[in-house]
């Protein structure tokens, strides 16, 4: 395969998947030419001292343990040391090792950057000093190639964790959690820790909602893709403190704090285009048919009655609430009105669970037509019931209006599921799916393509794991210290370009596509079985 990428057909391909969107959450293919499965990228400032016993341990640890193929990225932040230098020496030397170089700080912006730029289905990345043990990192990516989970984490605040720090770091870790969670509702127990994966798919669509660049990047892109529905893995780490740490922890705190009042105020105000994150229908299991058994039937029912129970003592609220200074069909007319906007939206997401902002005002439209009718049954039965008396007491209007309520709410029932929230229908075309595919139109993929990945076959092991096998990287002189800051006469190549190309997608269109086929779409020719 070239540096244009390959095509294999194997089978139907599925295409419920609109633009703009995710496409199914697959299992990576077992096998694809020329790429690495994993980019695990390490951004660096001034970290000419451990920049190489990081890169030389990781790079040891990945050769023996990890079944594919990998790259291991240095993200320089324009460093003022002899870190570039560093960085570009060990690219040389090592085949796995890429170096970038950008002139502006920002972790953030590193990560952005080079995931951004990367052709690995999976990117992740860690901190220099390697404070999480690296025994964590395949239980890490794990899910990601299997297509379990879009994003993984690492926690030293889950319970089976072993951290060692101080008591300070651990208050203010905890106490930044605490906020998250009842600010922005955040549910993952660890946003800071330096040890995360992403799917590339997902990152495509998920780095250009984020804002920061900074050290709250990590947070913000939690947050964003856990309102969006995407599935967040969490692996508990063992973690020892670096005491050497550069981080200043009262500037990065104020930071954040701003972020999450930033982040906040743009999910109450809905202008983050979440939807954008939306898998397809049918990737929810819930979504799928099952012989003999009504889809979503007895789920559907127990969430609608659930949220009909929390709508109806919203509505009696409302309506005693209204009562005091308007007359009886006024109040309802009212109570009702605002209940079923909110049972509306509740029924949306919880029951019929429809994600994403598509279609919203269009089933709002319909609800209150459905709020109509509710209207009409129990307007009707309050002028039946002061028809009958001239001074009904409160407690009979509230009885009356309880059983026509609960008319109205077998109707409404019926409505959203055969109106408003119909069943999706998921068919699949008789075509050819693309298992991999790539078009690299960047120079730092151009590169990547030219490098010794462009022949690779990581699926037995042998173009990376005889590389440097002699470890002679490891005898390398350590004389660069001392080499001219002037780096950029260097003779070692290391890959610059401003930062900005890639968040503002001057390159063009990156993503690599992989749609391996389901088991139950078609045969596998690989497989023998």
């Amino acid at each position: 395969m070239g540096a244009t990428g390959g095509l294999t057909k194997v089978g139907p391909m599925r295409t419920d998947s609109s633009p703009g969107t995710l496409p199914a959450r697959e299992h990576l293919p077992a096998a694809a030419a020329g790429t690495p499965v994993l980019d695990v990228v390490i951004p660096v400032y001034n970290e000419e001292k451990d920049l190489q016993p990081c890169v030389l341990r990781l790079h040891e640890h990945l050769k023996r343990t990890f079944p594919y193929a990998f790259r291991i990225t240095v993200a320089d932040n324009a460093s003022t040391d002899t870190t570039p230098l560093v960085a570009a020496r060990l690219a040389a030397e090592i085949p796995e090792v890429r170096s970038f170089r950008l002139e502006q700080k920002g972790r953030g912006r590193a990560l952005r950057t080079v995931w951004s730029a990367s052709d690995a289905p999976i990117l992740a990345y860690m901190d220099v000093d390697l404070s999480t043990d690296l025994n964590a990192l395949l239980p890490l990516v794990a899910p990601l190639i299997s297509g379990h989970s879009d994003l993984a984490i690492g926690s030293r605040l889950a319970r089976s964790s072993r951290v060692v720090r101080g008591a300070k770091r651990e208050f203010i870790s905890r106490t930044y959690n605490l906020i998250l969670r009842g600010s922005l509702q955040a549910r993952f127990t660890d946003a800071q820790c330096g040890f995360k994966a992403i799917r590339r798919d997902v990152a495509q669509i998920l780095l250009p909602l984020i804002e920061d660049t900074g050290w709250f990047f990590d947070t913000e892109m939690l947050v964003l893709a856990e309102r969006a529905g995407l599935r967040i893995h969490e692996v508990p780490v063992d973690w020892v403190d670096d005491p050497d740490s550069t981080v200043h922890i009262v500037r990065t705190a104020t930071d954040d704090l701003k972020g999450v009042l930033r982040v906040g105020r743009a999910l109450a105000t809905g202008s983050l285009p979440l939807d954008r994150l939306a898998r397809p229908f049918g990737d929810d299991p819930r979504d799928r048919d099952i012989k003999d058994v009504p889809k979503g039937l007895a789920r559907q029912l127990v969430g609608f009655c659930v949220v009909g129970g929390m709508s109806t003592l919203f509505y009696l609220v409302l309506y005693s609430a209204f009562r005091g200074f308007a007359g009886s069909q006024i109040a309802n007319a009212l109570a009702l009105l605002v209940s079923a906007v909110a049972n509306t939206a509740a029924n949306r997401r919880l029951t019929f669970g429809v994600r994403g902002r598509g279609g919203a005002v269009r089933h709002q439209a319909q609800g209150l037509v459905v709020f109509g009718i509710g209207l009409a049954l129990t307007s009707g039965s309050l002028a039946a019931l002061n028809a009958a008396t001239s001074d009904p007491g409160h407690s009979t209007e509230l009885a009356v209006l309880i059983a026509a309520n609960l008319a109205a709410t077998v109707l409404r029932f019926l409505l959203f599921r055969a109106w408003v929230f119909p069943d999706q229908n998921d068919e699949p075309t008789s075509s050819s799916i693309v298992v991999a595919s790539h078009t690299p139109t960047s120079p730092v993929h151009q590169a990547y393509a030219a490098g010794p990945y462009a022949n690779a076959s990581y699926g037995n092991g042998n173009a990376y794991g005889n590389a440097n096998a002699n470890g002679s990287y490891g005898n390398a002189d350590a004389s660069y210290g001392n080499a001219d800051a002037s780096y950029g006469n260097s003779p070692y190549r290391t890959d610059q370009f401003r930062a900005g190309d890639v968040a503002d997608r001057t390159w063009g269109d990156q993503t690599t596509r992989l749609q391996p086929v389901r088991p139950h779409d078609s045969q596998d020719p690989r497989n023998p079985r």
